[in-house]
């Protein structure tokens, strides 16, 4: 209404009939042409060259132009789902941009954010049926918090810490992931300690290449992942002895040699200190994905990396539930900043062959907009591909229920946004300052969306539209079903054998 209108922008309203103000964004104009069979033609191009002028006549867009305008299912594209109010007209997305560019999909819980994923990786999937090609083997990793995207891809291969199917190993951490994990980020003596890790994980590298993978050791770095022998720190005393005998395997035995050859407890305290914490660490049965010992023959390399992208399985489920907090941002960090140094050491032809995918569901987990230490790993990984990837052949999909919590750098580098209701009013304001000024408009109708609604912006969507995501079988989706209260207490309660069958289950900390 005109009178509420004017009552936004403070102008003394006066009693009116029911006029009305009518705001519109331009995105683009199309012109009528013909086509070589000499059959009319809609050329819709999005920007706007030609403003119309006040007092000329605006007329509805019947359905025919709008298929011409939301684009045919030509080119490299997938179908999303529909536009709402558009007579079922298809929604596709330019999938180079998609995923070249990035695209952040972000939702509150229960909009059916973890439904649009599956629908995006569904008709990725089905890309290569719908085009009729001979061959189609997209590479899709996703990072899954929660275990509830095994059950939406039959053909998946599951990645676990639980079942032993995902390793991690020590060795592949850099200088500044392995001094986190022996050392943390709030240690007052963590300047001299990490000169000793350094000066041990260099040490230990180097032989492990002088001796069992022929490497040339001055081209070495402290960072290159070459696989080094732990040693065991079970049993030292206070000087790094044995029975009086100095402990020298492994990495461990890099520590020991930098002690000083006095008695004195005080100068050996920043040594025990690091060998406590790896002690501690090579104990814990919930870290074995990560500090299972190399045995010093084999070199494990490719195998480590056949597991993320060899084989012809195309979704890859890396299952992080398992993963102790402590070093769950550790993990997920290796993970991309494999992927990301397995695409720089690349040839620019190979990288044309084996583009990949990255889906960090719960993104907010990995990259906070907080900077906790825990994270700090991921987030320099993560942020590297948002940055960089696109030159690399890396794609990012950023799925999160939290914008707000999500670093905004990471964020702004996705150039496509699929955004689902969003109940949390800092949130909304959030999505507002990422979106470009001409679309921040869209962002007043997110908390009234329904669930699979979508608002789809950016350079992978023809016009910012107004959509309904496809609709997926039962087994096509993700395990993120709400529980049924209903139908769960029409049960009889947990029996107290059931009940010692779950304490064994969290005391060995398996499923």
């Amino acid at each position: 209404m005109k009178a509420d209108y004017e009552a936004e922008h403070g102008v003394v309203s006066r009693p009116s009939t029911d006029e009305r103000i009518v705001e519109a964004d331009l995105f683009g104009e199309g012109e009528w042409t013909l086509d070589s069979g000499g059959n009319p033609k809609l050329e819709f191009e999005r920007g706007v060259a030609t403003y119309p002028l006040p007092q000329q006549t605006v007329y509805l867009t019947p359905k025919s132009e709008l298929r011409f305008i939301y684009g045919h299912r030509k080119g490299a594209v997938i179908q999303l789902g529909e536009h709402v109010g558009s007579g079922g007209a298809p929604c596709y997305a330019d999938l180079n941009e998609l995923l070249g560019k990035h695209t952040a999909v972000l939702g509150s819980t229960g909009s059916g954010k973890s439904g649009a994923v599956s629908a995006i990786i569904h008709s990725l999937l089905e890309r290569g049926s719908v085009a009729e090609y001979p061959e189609w083997k997209p590479q899709i990793i996703i990072l899954d918090p929660h275990n509830e995207y095994g059950k939406a891809f039959k053909e998946h291969k599951r990645l676990s810490t639980d079942e032993g199917s995902l390793s991690l190993p020590y060795w592949l951490l850099n200088l500044d992931e392995t001094i986190g994990l022996l050392i943390g980020k709030t240690e007052y003596a963590a300047t001299s300690q990490s000169n000793i890790v350094k000066n041990a994980l260099l040490s230990a590298r180097t032989k492990a290449a002088t001796d069992v993978l022929e490497l040339d050791p001055t081209k070495l770095t402290v960072d290159a992942p070459i696989p080094y022998v732990l040693g065991d720190p079970t049993g030292l005393d206070e000087f790094g002895e044995i029975s009086g005998t100095r402990y020298e395997n492994g990495l461990v035995g890099a520590i020991n040699a930098q002690r000083p050859t006095n008695k004195n407890k005080k100068d050996h305290e920043d040594y025990n200190k690091v060998l406590r914490k790896l002690d501690s660490l090579i104990k814990d049965q919930r870290l074995s994905f990560m500090m299972k010992p190399w045995d010093g023959t084999v070199d494990p390399m490719p195998n480590l990396l056949a597991q993320l992208l060899g084989g012809d399985r195309t979704v890859r489920v890396v299952d992080l539930s398992g993963v102790p907090d402590e070093v769950a941002g550790t993990a997920s960090a290796v993970i991309a900043r494999t992927l990301f140094s397995l695409k720089v050491w690349q040839t620019p032809a190979e990288r044309e062959l084996s583009p990949v995918l990255l889906v960090c569901e719960e993104a907010h987990r990995y990259v906070p907009n907080s900077g906790e230490a825990q994270y700090e790993a991921a987030q320099s990984a993560i942020r590297r591909i948002a940055k960089e990837g696109r030159k690399y052949g890396i794609g990012l999909l950023l799925v999160s229920q939290r914008p707000s919590e999500v670093e905004s750098t990471v964020l702004s580098q996705c150039n496509s946004w699929i955004v689902l209701r969003v109940s949390n009013e800092s949130d909304r304001e959030h999505v507002r300052g990422v979106l470009p000024d001409s679309m921040s408009g869209l962002t007043k109708m997110l908390s009234g969306l329904r669930r699979r609604e979508a608002i789809f912006v950016g350079q992978a969507a023809m016009l910012p539209s107004r959509i309904m995501i496809r609709d997926l079988q039962n087994e096509q989706l993700p395990k993120s079903n709400d529980i049924d209260f209903d139908r769960g207490w029409q049960n009889p309660g947990i029996s107290e054998e059931q009940l010692k069958i779950l304490s064994t289950r969290w005391r060995y900390q398996q499923r």
